[in-house]
């Protein structure tokens, strides 16, 4: 099959454990669009904390996507387009904060350039902060401080609460928000039906293009959507069990340039 496009996570897929891309993965991915390919980030990320990465692999020049806050919004890195834009219902928002009033939890989202955050700030929410270089503003009135348009809400805490506190917001916006881990220590509440996999056949139908002809690779459960999704969905080695279920392969971890075997193996003309 003639893949034309790579759609790629970034955070334990595309990045190493130092959170940095390996030359020989920049070289396959470079080579992949010199070959006509059309690259597509997707990530839980901030665009803020993608455009870098953007950047440097060249999507601007080579005419690549960025799918931001799991798809939440998608852009045109050539023209700098926002081709699609879903927003979070924020008349859940007070709810949602009364739920985890007696958490350890923090309740973070987004403006275009920062980082607001409520009061309960803990180390996992730095961890967010330093990862996408963005300035953090912390609150102490989550609800009053959030009236403009938001994406998403990220929680952060640790791994065995936010399982809890999983079942419990999945159980009651059932049907109406998304909920589901992009890390241990992160849970995203997503507007309903923006998943990876679901914003994807948007693109896709705006480039003509078939799902035969797109290969995915990731390793969170936000990424499980997308790998089913793909004409060839790739697991990382260092993917999550129920991600390495549904995929048509299973590559080397982030530390061993998974992706760039992959591409090699599969993808890259000769």
């Amino acid at each position: 099959m003639d893949y034309k496009l790579i759609a790629l996570d970034i955070d334990g897929t595309l990045t190493n454990s130092q959170k940095e891309i390996t030359p020989r993965t920049r070289y396959a991915l470079m080579e992949a669009q010199k070959q006509g390919k059309k690259i597509i980030l997707a990530s839980g990320r901030h665009p803020i904390g993608i455009m870098p990465i953007a950047k440097d692999l060249a999507l601007d020049r080579f005419g690549g996507f960025i799918m931001a806050f799991n798809g939440g919004r998608i852009i045109n890195c050539e023209t700098g387009e926002t081709m699609v834009s879903k927003q979070f219902p924020l008349e859940y928002l007070p709810d949602i904060v009364n739920v985890l009033k007696d958490s350890n939890i923090t309740i973070n989202t987004y403006d275009d350039r920062r980082i607001i955050s409520d009061n309960k700030v803990n180390d996992y929410t730095y961890v967010e902060r330093d990862v996408i270089k963005a300035e953090m503003v912390v609150v102490d009135d989550f609800i009053s401080s959030v009236r403009f348009a938001i994406n998403k809400i990220l929680l952060a805490g640790e791994p065995d609460e936010l399982d809890k506190y999983q079942k419990i917001l999945a159980d009651r916006y059932d049907g109406l928000l998304d909920v589901y881990k992009s890390a241990p220590y992160f849970l995203e509440i997503m507007p309903f039906g923006v998943t990876k996999g679901s914003m994807l056949p948007l693109l896709l139908d705006k480039l003509k293009m078939k799902r035969d002809e797109l290969v995915a690779f990731g390793d969170n459960y936000n990424d499980m959507t997308m790998i089913g999704y793909a004409g060839f969905g790739v697991a990382m080695g260092n993917a999550e069990p129920d991600i390495k279920k549904i995929a048509d392969y299973i590559c080397e971890s982030n530390d061993e340039d998974g992706i760039a075997n992959t591409l090699e193996k599969y993808i890259l003309k000769s």
